[in-house]
């Protein structure tokens, strides 16, 4: 994948989207260390996701910067949704600049898929067509989160690697799968957990060493979509069940000066800001 021609951004920007993370309990278990490091050494935030708890109405929210009202996606099945009025991150990017180099990679289908509901960030055929936009598309659900994961990094690292878009998605849901299958206090929650720190760790890694090579300023920003009850599960009002957070963190530009509170509805504003 290569990109023929690519605007003059202030700084380049990955977005990491860790589904049904509970941040604290990671750091807790010993065994998210590169999340650890980046909660300690970033712009952090807290934050509550609205009712109900689960990934399409959250995920749209984050990705599109409106809430349930505007976007209508109400549950995870995406009935009578208006994405078409709610422009995702990437494709407000593209429109506020052009020739910009945008990227997303999920296992999720909903969030890419061109096939599947939704998707959460349009397919923007001609930008593909032109080289400005790539999306690596894989069925977790199908085939499991575990491998899809691992897949979904590999091209993130690709992409970063290969062209270096100047905003990209990467999504990965071995976590939440885990605390569906576990719950949250087991082994099986921090298994998930501990191989996605690594492949973050990796991204992270590949960042840091193109910064330094190409004098390239980059944020790396996280965040989940919602929390998970102790016996696992989601989509209730508890405090766990909302949970969220926004991690920002500068490579080769200094961490964000973000108010101290935001909501997920302000993310896509701030990142626009950054570009």
């Amino acid at each position: 994948m290569s990109y023929p021609f690519c605007v003059q951004t202030k700084s380049k920007i990955l977005m990491i989207g860790i589904d049904g993370l509970l941040l604290q309990r990671a750091i807790d278990s010993g065994r998210a260390r590169t999340l650890s490091f980046l909660r300690r050494d970033s712009y952090f935030c807290e934050m509550l996701v609205d009712m109900p708890t689960v990934s399409g109405p959250s995920w749209s929210t984050i990705l599109t910067g409106v809430t349930q009202d505007i976007h209508r996606v109400i549950d995870n099945d995406f009935v009578d949704h208006n994405l078409a009025e709610a422009p995702d991150l990437l494709t407000q990017a593209s429109q506020n600049f052009s020739g910009i180099s945008t990227f997303a990679a999920a296992g999720w289908p909903p969030l890419i898929d061109p096939n599947d509901v939704g998707p959460v960030i349009a397919v923007r055929k001609k930008d593909i067509e032109q080289g400005t936009h790539s999306i690596f598309v894989r069925d977790g659900e199908t085939h499991g989160y575990e491998s899809v994961d691992r897949e979904v990094a590999s091209a993130a690292l690709a992409a970063i690697q290969e062209s270096a878009p100047d905003l990209s998605f990467v999504y990965f849901c071995g976590a939440d799968e885990a605390g569906h299958q576990t719950g949250t206090l087991k082994g099986g929650y921090f298994d998930a957990i501990e191989r996605i720190d690594l492949l973050v760790e990796q991204l992270h890694h590949e960042i840091s060493e193109r910064s330094k090579k190409f004098q390239e300023r980059w944020l790396i920003v996280i965040t989940t979509d919602h929390g998970h009850r102790d016996e696992g599960g989601h989509g209730g009002d508890s405090a766990q069940e909302r949970a969220s957070f926004v991690i920002a963190h500068g490579v080769g530009m200094a961490h964000p000066s973000w108010p101290a509170k935001i909501k997920p509805e302000d993310i896509v504003g701030h990142l626009l800001a950054t570009l």
